[in-house]
């Protein structure tokens, strides 16, 4: 029987695919390439994969893990976890709309400053003299020779071996009329015929563990051409980090997948920025990265488990350079590949790119910045120096993890309010019937139920509460909107579990500043400027954000929001090189903190697990708040 095929239909796709007995639904979605989320990448801990089957005798009884997440209600429907299911004959399954991956919405662009322009590829138009038999110089020698006389320091140049086999039909196909590009002063990567100096492009990636941006950019200019995202594709083995580490470390072939996946998405970004352009992928020449520590390996597909374990050491942290060829990337086939310089083992150099941007580094004033998402990097300093942290925040403030959280995508609430007769206001992405919640509104819900009374600062539901929107003996669960105003049908709400996730992932973040600051002996008053970068840090409501006690109580006019800084900041390298140099030199000046491992982490987390806080003095205007 093992040996047996069975036909597996999806629908409403009308995708069909043969898979093998004891597959799992999962497996079988995948195969057939259709789009069903699964954050925790199959390990049955989100239940966000859920699916309708039509022939319930051809797949396993439900089990035990699917009882946590699926209600008797859904289980009579036949609703069950992709990823529990097994298949064991001809079967038919429906994809419900809240279990589909969207297209979200994606911070595309952050703070932008001027900068002056002196990228690391360069081109060089010439014209050669030809060879005679009174001038045998060989063709090489003669390009050597040219060349510095456009300004190049140093004359030890070195041509890339690819390059060399073509460039005696090169040179004689257009009379000794070319141009040449240089990569870093004296490497030659490309060598073409005619005038081709108006044709000088790079590219500048942010990896992110959710979503890939990049950015086309003019390097006769500056100035961005054309820009792209998608979602990180990567996010089929898990949501979360630790998931997609923990699938590279099992099989060297795991760890080959991941790299394939981002390599790909990388280049269909490429693609489809320079057919908007109209211009060649080959007139790419350089393409600069940034992404966290775990990113930056599974790109590369270096072996990620040290990362993983104490004392978490990345393989390197300098800058690095590859040929593009060796990760079969779609540019210039001279092209290099730069991974900017990385600051510690979960700190990334994407982190670097937002001290690039935001200048913290050289301001005279104590200030501090957060990357909020699926991992939070936190660095406070300022020119003489900078502290660095690293909070599993997990995938909570990206909308996962919760009952009816989802990413921003269409559909999805993204502010709300409750008011003083507990009924709920709110605003979709899109303005059309709501789907879920997306990070930027579970902060709303939180912190608006915490104000209303309906929680208390543990979290815990008032049992006192009068509202039909309170409801449950054991499991409370608020209902934030009525199942005949969603899109899907069933009532969107937050449960007890919900709320304990988002206090987890504040309480790690909220640690994360206060250690910093204990460190460096400072106190909130003594910080004068907070930047906040990220895809979700956007989005956030601030006064809400400080109320459930997530960023530390500070003065509005303080805040500033950056938007995708590491985008921004990977551009600024792409084209200027005093600032890769500026790169390297931070990498050695931010001193990391391992939190796990400082002496008041355990007090400080559990104290931060409150709302705002146990200490409600350190957050002094929402004490001015609930006492008014």
């Amino acid at each position: 029987m093992e040996s047996e095929t069975f036909t597996v239909l999806f629908e409403p796709d009308g995708r069909r695919v043969k898979t093998s007995y004891g597959f799992s639904v999962l497996q079988a979605a995948k195969k057939a390439g259709v789009s069903l989320r699964s954050e925790c990448g199959g390990r049955g801990v989100c239940g966000k994969c859920k699916v309708i089957i039509k022939d319930i005798g051809a797949v396993n009884k439900i089990t035990e893990i699917e009882k946590k997440y699926i209600s008797g209600e859904e289980a009579n429907l036949g609703y069950r976890l992709a990823c529990q299911t097994k298949i064991y004959g001809n079967l038919t399954v429906v994809i419900p709309q809240e279990s589909r991956l969207k297209i979200r919405r994606i911070q595309v662009e952050g703070l932008e400053k001027p900068i002056r322009l002196n990228p690391t590829v360069k081109k060089f138009h010439l014209k050669l003299l030809k060879p005679s038999l009174s001038d045998i110089k060989p063709d090489l020698e003669r390009v050597f020779e040219a060349l510095p006389k456009q300004n190049l320091k140093g004359n030890r140049f070195r041509i890339d071996y690819d390059v060399l086999k073509g460039l005696p039909e090169i040179l004689r196909r257009r009379d000794w009329d070319i141009t040449v590009t240089v990569w870093g002063s004296n490497k030659i990567i490309d060598v073409e015929s005619g005038d081709t100096l108006d044709r000088l492009f790079g590219f500048a990636v942010d990896v992110g563990t959710s979503k890939i941006v990049g950015h086309l950019v003019d390097l006769n200019t500056g100035e961005t051409v054309n820009v792209k995202a998608l979602e990180n594709p990567q996010v089929e083995y898990g949501e979360d980090i630790l998931s997609r580490l923990t699938f590279a470390i099992s099989d060297k072939g795991n760890l080959e997948t991941l790299q394939r996946l981002v390599v790909d998405a990388v280049n269909r970004l490429i693609a489809e920025a320079c057919e908007d352009a109209k211009i060649s992928p080959s007139h790419i020449y350089e393409l600069v990265v940034v992404g966290n520590t775990a990113m930056h390996h599974l790109f590369l597909a270096v072996q990620p488990k040290y990362v993983t374990l104490s004392p978490f050491t990345p393989a390197v942290k300098d800058e690095i350079n590859f040929r593009a060829k060796e990760l079969n990337l779609n540019m210039n086939r001279g092209g290099i590949v730069t991974f900017l310089p990385l600051i510690a083992g979960f700190i990334g150099s994407d982190a670097l790119a937002d001290l690039l941007v935001t200048g913290l580094y050289k301001l005279k004033k104590l200030s501090l910045l957060m990357d909020i998402g699926t991992n939070t990097e936190i660095m406070l300093g300022n020119f003489k120096e900078i502290l660095a942290c690293s909070c599993a925040s997990g995938p909570t403030m990206e909308g996962c993890h919760h009952k009816d959280g989802l990413k921003a995508v269409g559909g999805a609430i993204e502010r709300l309010g409750i008011e003083s007769n507990y009924e709920v206001w709110y605003k979709t992405i899109g303005d059309v019937k709501p789907v879920g919640l997306c990070g930027s509104a579970i902060i709303d819900v939180v912190a608006e139920m915490f104000k209303c009374g309906i929680i208390d600062n543990r979290g815990r539901f008032n049992p006192n509460i009068k509202t039909r929107r309170l409801r449950g003996n054991s499991v409370k669960e608020f209902v934030i909107v009525w199942g005949s105003e969603t899109a899907t049908g069933m009532d969107i709400t937050v449960t007890q579990k919900d709320i304990d996730e988002v206090l987890l992932a504040k309480a790690a973040i909220f640690t994360g500043c206060s250690i910093l600051m204990k460190r460096e002996n400072v106190r909130v008053k003594d910080i004068e400027k907070v930047f906040v970068a990220g895809n979700f840090g956007n989005y956030i409501n601030l006064e809400n954000a400080k109320i459930l006690g997530l960023i530390p109580d500070i003065p509005n006019e303080k805040v500033t929001f950056v938007g995708n800084a590491a985008i921004s900041g990977a551009k600024m390298a792409l084209v200027s090189r005093r600032v890769r140099r500026v790169a390297e030199a931070l990498s050695k000046k931010v001193r990391y903190l391992e939190l796990t491992v400082d002496p008041d982490f355990n007090k400080e987390f559990i104290d931060a697990m409150f709302i705002p806080h146990k200490d409600l003095d350190r957050f002094p205007s929402v004490k001015q708040l609930l006492q008014s």
